[in-house]
């Protein structure tokens, strides 16, 4: 697993407090809280930090990683569903 947190389970305290991996982490957690909604989840949701030579985090990113077909299907159909509202 990258450096982050995931959105279920102990928080690891491994990546640094900035305003763009605190800007992933809220997106992350909108992200589930509304897959949970809509009857979704996903198996892991965690926040990674690419780090440039500096050491400096310049961005996050919202890993969503794996998921099975039946979900992914779901998924589909509650974006297809969105936009046709």
């Amino acid at each position: 697993m990258g450096h982050g947190t995931r959105s279920t389970g102990p928080t690891r305290t491994l990546m640094p407090r900035t305003p763009k991996t605190q800007e992933a982490l809220d997106a992350r957690d909108a992200l589930a809280s509304a897959l949970s909604r809509a009857g979704i989840q996903l198996p892991a949701m965690d926040v990674r930090t690419p780090w440039a030579d500096d050491g400096e985090v310049r961005y996050a990113l919202v890993h969503l990683g794996v998921c099975s077909a039946p979900v992914a299907l779901m998924l589909a159909d509650v974006i297809l569903r969105g936009i046709a509202a």
